[in-house]
């Protein structure tokens, strides 16, 4: 009887210190990540001229942070936040569009951990919708729930040799597991939010023990700019791009509605964020000044990434937060709201985030936060494995103030001053007051390993389409200054 009263106290001792007072009371949790779109299009961050009032009201009702970053584009962020570690340990530090490229490269579920297998280890059942673009689906038709979701609709990526594939947006082809096909006449944003919907239907319908996990990369904002069902007339690039991020809005809306509808909004954190910046050639205005889409740019706008953390009686409403995060803190954050375990096979970067999200503390766990990563990668014949361009990536490491660009070299290339600076025109590295920041920042990064690793995988067996492939990126090796270092080379610090 001792013995199952001290068990007793353990276990909820364990949920209390989360904010979660026993096992039932696990928060569901929402996680909806946009493809491609800077803060400078958000409202609630001082975007003008656009109109996200379901996002707005997301950030007016819960907490809102300033200081998250993501990496700079599409691979290297959706590794990260599935495996809880960076670029440089995961390696996919290059873009790799695995169903167009191939050659035997994909995520493999074998040698990555996976932010939905954690939960559902837990006791968390499991979804995913929308943009996936690491795995080949026609190979790997059960690579999802190998990765632990129990349901899955997702756009497929452009498959070589099959052009129906590359559409996302009107007669979208996707995956589901019924297989992949076209669904004419119809939108895929849409078909992706109803199947979240339904997701939701069912989990209200089931007995309500098990909490549940949709993962929501949405298909919006990404290219091709295109029509949408609230305005199918639409024509120029911005006002084109303007209506795809108010129908964004309008889908996170439908979301935020069905958990209200069914009595879910304060068992359910939702979190709301962007993947990487906007593309480049949109611009709009941010409190007063013109940002222009920096995505693949390890600039502000192209990394530091609008993010909102909301949960009606759990999570603060109103607050705005700068506490410092990165993608690589998904992971454990979950897991500890969640009460799951990190598996022990692998080593992770990020730190949890919950007593920050739950208000029990007012900064995080992190003095520093990084980016780095983008660029396709390139394909290595002697190998025969995709490997990086450069061993060791040009990369940022900030803290709340001042930002540290390190080249592919490992010199510190720029200091930013962000309060100061934040449109990052100034280049105060040679300045005598800041030299113990940038020692402090370059001995964060001399922990980093010296070199890369590249995308741990399996290979999977030749298929026809590989054998047409251009290589997409290039020969490894130094290929000078990141895109927003000083033009000046400097000598190595």
């Amino acid at each position: 009887m001792l013995r199952l009263l001290t068990l007793a106290i353990a276990v909820l001792a364990t949920f209390t210190s989360t904010g979660l007072c026993a096992v039932d009371q696990r928060p569901n949790i929402v996680f909806i990540m946009v493809d491609d779109l800077g803060k400078e299009w958000i409202g609630s961050c001082g975007g003008e001229n656009i109109a996200t009032p379901n996002i707005d009201r997301l950030a007016e009702t819960g907490m809102r942070f300033l200081n998250v970053y993501s990496m700079p584009q599409c691979t290297p962020t959706r590794a990260t936040l599935l495996t809880g570690q960076y670029p440089f340990r995961h390696g996919w530090v290059n873009h790799w569009d695995v169903p167009r490229w191939g050659r035997g490269c994909h995520f493999d579920p074998e040698k990555n951990p996976s932010i939905a297998r954690v939960l559902k280890s837990a006791g968390y059942r499991t979804c995913v919708a929308g943009k996936w673009q690491i795995n080949d689906f026609r190979i790997q038709p059960d690579v999802l729930q190998q990765l632990g979701f129990d349901e899955h609709c997702m756009w497929t990526g452009y498959e070589a040799g099959n052009p129906p594939s590359g559409k996302r947006y009107w007669n979208p082809y996707l995956f589901t597991k019924s297989g992949s096909k076209t669904y004419e006449g119809q939108f895929g944003p849409d078909i992706c939010n109803y199947f979240v919907l339904d997701f939701l239907d069912q989990q209200a319908a089931a007995d309500g023990m098990d909490p549940f996990f949709v993962y929501y990369p949405m298909i919006l904002t990404h290219g091709p700019l295109t029509t949408t069902p609230h305005k199918p007339d639409v024509k120029g690039r911005i006002e084109t791009h303007t209506a795809m991020v108010e129908y964004m809005d309008q889908l996170v809306g439908n979301v935020v509605k069905k958990l209200d509808e069914l009595e879910l909004r304060e068992k359910t954190i939702i979190v709301w964020t962007t993947d990487n910046g906007t593309s480049g050639g949109i611009s709009n205005r941010m409190h007063g000044r013109l940002v222009k889409g920096a995505k693949g740019q390890t600039l502000e706008n192209g990394t530091c990434e609008p993010f909102v953390v909301n949960c009606p009686g759990r999570v603060p409403a109103g607050t705005v937060s700068d506490a410092l995060s990165d993608f690589t803190d998904l992971l454990p954050t979950f897991a500890e709201l969640g009460g799951a375990t990190l598996p022990e096979a692998h080593t992770f970067d990020g730190k949890s985030q919950a007593s920050v999200w739950l208000g029990q503390t007012q900064d995080g766990p992190r003095d520093w936060i990084l980016s780095l990563g983008g660029g396709a990668g390139t394909y290595d014949p002697e190998t025969g494995r995709v490997i990086n361009v450069h061993r060791y990536r040009d990369r940022v490491i900030r803290d709340k103030r001042f930002k540290l660009y390190i080249e592919t070299d490992r010199s510190a290339a720029k200091l930013v001053d962000l309060d100061a600076d934040p449109a990052e025109l100034n280049n105060v590295i040679d300045d005598p007051a800041h030299a113990a920041v940038v020692e402090r920042l370059k001995k964060i990064e001399s922990y980093f390993p010296a070199e890369d690793a590249a995308p741990r995988y399996t290979a999977l067996k030749p298929q026809k389409w590989d054998l047409v492939q251009k290589n997409p990126g290039r020969k490894s090796g130094l290929k000078g200054l990141p895109s927003n270092a000083s033009t000046k080379r400097r000598k190595r610090k």
